[in-house]
C-alpha cells in the first residue's frame, strides 16, 4: 500500500525516511493522482543551512566570476574615454568622436538589453538554465574582445548595440537561476554577494586600466585596446568552463536525468546535490521540483500584474544612477579637478565601489533577515545616494575633494539597492504566479528599469553638451535630474509596500509554485516568519 511516511524522530533515520517519502510520493503520483502528498518532513535548521552552504560553494563563485568579467566588458568603454588622453591614445581622440557619439553608442547598448532581456529569461526557463548562461558569457567575450578592432564611430555603435543583444538575460537570468536552489527569502545576501563582483570590477578595472596605459602603443595596439581584447578573450574561457562548472537544475531524487534535443551534444556536469543532501533540499524546495509548465496565458498573467511597475520604477532609478557613475565616474571626477591625470583618475574611481562593497556586504544579510521590510532597507541605502549628489553638487568649487567624498555616499548608498529590488521581485512573483513569474518579473524589472540607465547614458553629463560645458555649475543639472529619479524610486517602494499590505493576503500554501499549496515545502513555512537575529554567532543557544 502506498502510503506516507513516518516523520523522523532520529537524525540517522533522516535518510531512509526521506527516501520512504519520496517514494511514497512517486508512487502515489502514478497509482492515486487523487491521493494527498505525503506529510511534511523537518529538518534542522541548521542542517538545511549545511545544505545550501554547499551550494553556495558551487554556484556563488562561478557567478562571481562570470559577473566581474562581463560588468568589465560592459563598463570599460568609461575609461577607455581617459586613457593616455596626455598623448591623445584616448579612444575618443583616435576614433574621432563627438560628445553625441560618446552618448548615443552608451545608451545602443540598453536599448538592445531592454528589448531582449525578457525574451533571453523565458528561453533560459524553458532550456538548459547552465547552458544558457554559459552562451551569454561566451558571447559576451566574443563581442568584448571585437571592441579591440573598432576603428570608426559607427562600428563601436554597432558593436555596442550587439553587446546588449548578447548581454540580455544575464542579470536576471542570475537571479531566476538562483531560486531553483534557494527560497527567495534567502537570495537577497547571495544576489549581493555576486553582485559585489560589479563593484570589486569597477575598482579592479580602474586600477588595472592604469597598467594598461603603460603598454600603450605595444604590438601596435593602444592600451584601450589591449584592455578590450584581454578582457574579452578572459570572458571566452570562463564561458566554455561554465557548461562543467554550474549545476543543472535538481530534479527529484532517484530520478534520472534525460539529455534530449541540443542536449545530447553538452558535456555532463556534476550534479549540485547527492545523497542526503539532495534529499533535505528536496524537502525544504519541493517547489522547485514540481513546476507546472507555463503557458502563454500564465505569462499574459504576469504581464498584466500591477505589481511590477512599483518595482519597475525602484529599479529605474538606482540603476540609472548606479550605470551613470560607472560610466561617467572619471568624468566627473576630472571635472571636479580638471588637473588629475589619466592614471590619477583611474585609482580616484576605485574606492567609489569599494564603498559599494562594502554596504552590499553589511546590508544584504540583514535585509533578508528582516525580509518584510525591504522597502525601508532600500530607502534608506537610496537617500544616502541622494546625500552624496547634493555635496557633489553644491560643496565649494574651492574643496575638490568634498566632492570626491560626495562620490564615495554615492558608492555606498547604491550597493544594496539592486539585491534588494531584484530580491523582493522574486519573493513577490514566485509566490502568486511560479517559475514564469520569476523568470519573467525579473527580466522585465531589470530590463524596463534599464530605461533609466538609457536616461543617464544618452541625455545627462556629456550628452548634456550645455550641461557639460566647463565651470562652477558643470554636470549640475545632470546630478539634480538623477536626484529627482532617485526620488521617485523610494516613493515607489513604500506605494509597493502599502498596496501588498492592502491588496494581498497572506498566502496560505506559499510555495511559490503554480501548483498552490500541494507543494508546500519547508523553506515556505519558515517564510511566513522573519528571521531578525535569531542564529547569529551572538544570539546562538548552547
Amino acid at each position: 500500500m502506498a502510503g506516507a511516511a513516518p516523520i523522523p524522530t532520529e537524525r540517522d533515520k533522516i535518510t531512509d525516511t526521506g527516501a520512504r517519502s519520496v517514494r511514497s510520493y512517486d508512487a502515489i503520483s502514478r497509482e492515486e493522482p487523487s491521493a494527498p502528498p505525503p506529510p511534511a518532513i523537518e529538518y534542522d535548521v541548521e542542517r538545511v543551512e549545511k545544505v545550501y552552504k554547499k551550494l553556495d560553494l558551487r554556484i556563488i563563485p562561478a557567478f562571481w566570476i562570470l559577473y566581474f568579467l562581463c560588468s568589465a566588458i560592459r563598463s570599460n568603454i568609461g575609461l577607455a574615454q581617459t586613457m593616455n588622453a596626455d598623448v591623445g591614445h584616448d579612444l575618443v581622440t583616435v576614433l574621432n568622436l563627438t560628445p553625441r557619439d560618446i552618448s548615443t553608442a552608451l545608451a545602443l547598448f540598453y536599448v538592445s538589453y531592454v528589448i531582449f532581456d525578457c525574451p533571453s529569461n523565458l528561453v533560459m526557463s524553458r532550456l538548459s538554465p547552465r547552458v544558457w548562461m554559459a552562451r551569454i558569457v561566451f558571447a559576451v567575450g566574443l563581442i568584448g574582445a571585437s571592441f579591440a578592432a573598432v576603428k570608426a564611430a559607427a562600428s563601436l555603435k554597432f558593436l555596442r548595440f550587439l553587446l546588449g543583444v548578447v548581454i540580455a538575460g544575464m542579470w536576471p537570468g542570475m537571479s531566476y537561476y538562483l531560486t531553483l536552489f534557494y527560497p527567495p527569502s534567502r537570495t537577497g545576501k547571495r544576489i549581493g554577494q555576486y553582485f559585489t563582483a560589479a563593484q570589486v570590477s569597477a575598482a579592479v578595472v580602474g586600477l588595472v586600466s592604469a597598467g594598461f596605459q603603460l603598454v600603450d602603443t605595444r604590438g601596435g595596439l593602444y592600451g584601450f585596446q589591449w584592455m578590450f581584447l584581454i578582457y574579452g578573450v578572459a570572458a571566452i574561457m570562463v564561458g566554455i568552463c561554465l557548461l562543467w562548472w554550474l549545476p543543472d537544475r535538481p530534479l527529484p531524487p532517484g530520478q534520472k536525468r534525460v539529455r534530449t534535443g541540443f542536449g545530447k551534444w553538452m558535456p555532463k556536469t556534476p550534479e549540485a546535490l547527492t545523497g542526503e543532501d539532495a534529499l533535505i533540499h528536496y524537502q525544504d524546495l519541493k517547489r522547485v521540483y514540481h513546476p507546472r509548465p507555463w503557458t502563454l496565458r500564465d505569462l499574459l498573467k504576469v504581464l498584466i500584474d500591477w505589481r511590477l511597475w512599483p518595482l519597475t520604477l525602484m529599479y529605474f532609478g538606482v540603476v540609472g544612477v548606479g550605470i551613470g557613475t560607472q560610466l561617467y565616474g572619471t568624468v566627473i571626477i576630472h571635472g571636479i579637478n580638471p588637473k588629475f591625470t589619466g592614471v590619477q583618475l583611474s585609482l580616484l574611481f576605485a574606492p567609489i565601489w569599494i564603498m559599494d562593497l562594502i554596504a552590499i556586504l553589511l546590508v544584504t544579510p540583514i535585509s533578508d533577515r528582516f525580509h518584510r521590510l525591504r522597502p525601508f532597507f532600500f530607502s534608506a541605502a537610496t537617500s544616502i545616494q541622494i546625500a552624496g549628489l547634493l555635496t557633489v553638487t553644491f560643496a565649494p568649487t574651492s574643496n575638490p575633494w568634498a566632492r570626491y567624498g560626495g562620490l564615495l555616499l554615492i558608492g555606498f548608498g547604491l550597493g544594496p539597492t539592486v539585491p534588494i529590488c531584484m530580491t523582493w521581485t522574486n519573493e513577490i512573483f514566485q509566490r502568486r504566479h511560479g517559475e514564469v513569474g520569476v523568470a519573467a518579473a525579473a527580466a522585465l524589472v531589470s530590463g524596463l528599469g534599464n530605461l533609466g540607465s538609457i536616461t543617464t547614458t544618452y541625455a545627462l553629463y556629456t550628452g548634456w553638451p550645455e550641461d557639460a560645458a566647463p565651470g562652477p555649475r558643470q554636470y549640475r543639472n545632470s546630478n539634480l535630474v538623477m536626484i529627482a529619479i532617485l526620488a521617485v524610486s523610494i516613493v515607489s517602494s513604500f506605494a509597493m509596500f502599502i498596496a501588498l499590505k492592502i491588496f494581498d493576503k497572506p498566502s496560505e500554501g506559499g510555495a511559490g509554485s503554480a501548483d498552490g499549496a500541494e507543494f508546500e515545502d519547508g523553506a515556505a513555512r519558515r517564510e511566513r516568519e522573519q528571521r531578525g537575529f535569531e542564529g547569529m554567532w551572538w544570539n546562538k543557544r548552547s
